[in-house]
């Protein structure tokens, strides 16, 4: 009878290790299946490796002046040009992605987890905590993503770091709305109680029950506003405020290219066109997850 019992229970539980497999495999299946999510996905390995080994890719130092060539129309040396202090667009371009990317992952990594944090616990443990963390978070969603991240700057001045920090603090109360609502929903289920009833401490019943609930719909939220954090970065650069010079950037080379349009329109046109294919490759991934991780979708 022990045998039997052995038996069946490790049935079960391979019935349930076999579910979990296929759930997630459907989930992979539903996304491959989806061409844009697949289009968008190759943009960004494409861009992950043009940032990687953009020394090794790109034609010039991004860097190097040739000022009595400035302005330059692109020819064979220099496919899209030279910009207004001699430097050649295209391998600016190239770098430029690896300050977009660098900002993209980490800002959106930073408010992630602080913006997480901060939504799991005021749902969780409600009361005076709920009522300070969420009003806070009102508070902040109420300015303008670009405002936000004008404060911040204004305080703690240029640079990557500091521009990491402050889009991350702009992205955070929106994660926090994100985890804050399936949280205040999963603590009334019967399986969170039952958890309580035999003694697990909350910091347990956050990490193993409430997180791995939620973590579907933040992995949505994390990849669109990546792009949102990457057309932030431009948008704070275009006005003077993102890295400081020579380093080059998508939206500082807009700026300085919109004085020069009729003469090397590339100038403008090149970074704009980069930082489209990066923020449309980072949506189209993001719709994938919600189609992959949407049960009524894979239905």
């Amino acid at each position: 009878m022990a045998r039997a019992t052995v038996m069946a229970g490790g049935i079960r539980g391979e019935a349930g290790g076999r579910q979990l497999v296929s759930q997630r495999q459907r989930a992979l299946r539903t996304f491959a299946k989806n061409r844009t999510a697949v289009v968008g996905l190759t943009l960004i390995l494409l861009l992950l490796l043009i940032a990687v080994f953009a020394p090794w890719i790109a034609p010039y130092d991004p860097l190097a002046q040739d000022i009595p060539a400035r302005l330059q129309p692109p020819s064979d040396a220099h496919w899209l040009g030279l910009d207004d202090r001699g430097r050649d667009i295209l391998s600016r371009v190239i770098f430029g992605t690896r300050i977009a990317l660098l900002v993209g992952f980490f800002s959106v990594l930073l408010g992630g987890v602080v913006g997480t944090a901060i939504g799991v616990i005021a749902g969780y443990f409600g009361g005076k905590v709920d009522a300070v963390l969420m009003r806070l978070t009102d508070v902040l969603l109420a300015f303008p993503e670009l405002i936000t991240g004008l404060l911040v700057l204004a305080v703690l001045g240029p640079g990557l770091e500091k521009m990491i920090i402050a889009i991350g603090l702009t992205i955070a109360p929106r994660f926090a709305r994100i985890a804050y609502g399936p949280t205040l929903a999963l603590k009334g289920k019967e399986f969170i109680e039952a958890a309580r009833a035999i003694g697990t401490k909350d910091g347990q019943i956050v990490r193993s029950h409430i997180l791995p609930n939620v973590a579907g719909d933040l992995l949505v939220f994390a990849s669109l506003w990546t792009a949102s954090a990457i057309r932030l970065e431009a948008s704070l650069s275009f006005i003077g405020l993102g890295v400081p010079l020579p380093t080059p950037t998508w939206g500082q080379m807009i700026r300085e290219g919109t004085v020069h349009l009729t003469v090397v329109p590339l100038y403008s046109l090149a970074p704009g066109l980069a930082l489209l294919l990066a923020v449309l490759a980072f949506n189209l991934v993001g719709d994938g997850f919600r189609d992959a991780l949407d049960p009524k979708s894979r239905a």
